[in-house]
């Protein structure tokens, strides 16, 4: 099958959309089409021992650019830990959240460029000089808006405290942006969206990754009005989430953790949701008719991304879809 050279958008975050992203470059170098407009989640940014923490932008510039470590699934390859240890010696910091050397490098430069007067969108083009990473990345706001988890006996905290110190054990009640109902899509994200043939929702977190990105007032409702096709692809395999703990998320919301649930938490765009299409995994194939009844059309594919050829495959299903 002939499929067209599509201007393509993503909306994505954390491990799991760093390795679609992977997979949507290479199909897009396949095809010969323009590289890919990322548009990543910086809803899990933090301040901390006085430098500015990026999470799913890291994660997605240190995996395009070949610099990940594959083996601990977040920071810098081969990294070392002298600087944190030496944090921790002076009680700064936080001792369960560690900080690579090389790490720190980035978050240092990052934190130099905004005390500059460099926006956000300006610091993360910046970022992308130093390697080829073969897409586009902007931010999806330049706001602050740092996601807070509601815990069900009343506390509150950072999301990093929760989901790394915690490891999400703690029961959530509730997810908050403050400050994102003033916060304004970062320049270039609404044209992106509405120049582009299709936009994709990688298999991130959809609620801690996605959730954020289509709360910037703006973003949905330039994905409701594009001409674009909306695909996106289920992070659900199986009934149960692939990595990470998506599903204490989804139960918060009281989304159940299933392929056909998440789909229609998105919602169809004929509906006032932002979905024309969902990739669905073949363990889920039996919920196509289920997602297909909200009015959003089904695609069933192998969507474990074992290897950069795998997730190809899947984005070129999606653009397919």
């Amino acid at each position: 099958m002939h499929i067209p050279q599509p201007r393509v958008v993503v909306l994505a975050g954390g491990v799991g959309g760093a390795k679609f992203l992977l997979g949507v470059r290479a199909a897009l170098r396949r095809l010969g089409a323009p590289e890919a407009t990322v548009v990543v989640n910086t809803g899990d940014d933090l301040w901390l021992s006085g430098v500015r923490l990026q999470p799913d932008v890291d994660s997605i510039t240190y995996a395009l650019a070949g610099q990940n470590d594959t083996v601990r699934g977040w920071g810098r390859a081969g990294d070392t830990e002298r600087v944190n240890e030496e944090l921790q010696a002076w009680g700064a910091g936080w001792p369960w959240f560690t900080l690579g050397d090389l790490d720190l490098g980035t978050h240092l430069a990052r934190t130099g460029w905004l005390r500059e007067g460099l926006t956000p969108s300006q610091v993360l083009a910046r970022m992308a000089e130093r390697w080829p990473l073969g897409v586009r990345l902007l931010p999806m706001t330049e706001s602050e808006v740092d996601t807070h988890v509601l815990l069900e006996d009343g506390g509150r905290l950072h999301f990093q405290e929760w989901w790394t110190r915690h490891r999400a054990k703690l029961a959530p009640r509730a997810f908050e942006n403050p400050g994102i109902t003033d916060a304004v899509p970062a320049p270039g994200v609404v044209d992106a969206i509405t120049a582009a043939d299709v936009v994709l929702l990688a298999p991130s977190n959809p609620v801690v990754s996605i959730g954020p990105i289509l709360a910037v007032p703006g973003v949905r409702d330039a994905l409701r009005e594009t001409t674009a096709r909306v695909v996106g692809v289920s992070p659900i395999i199986g009934g149960r989430v692939v990595r990470g703990m998506a599903d204490v998320c989804l139960t918060a919301i009281a989304v159940e953790t299933s392929a056909a649930a998440v789909a229609q938490h998105f919602g169809a765009r004929s509906a006032g949701g932002v979905l024309d299409a969902w990739l669905l995994a073949e363990e889920d194939a039996a919920s196509v008719a289920e997602v297909e009844a909200a009015g959003i059309r089904t695609v069933v594919a192998p969507l474990w991304m074992s290897d950069e050829n795998a997730s190809a495959g899947i984005a070129e299903a999606a653009l397919r879809a």
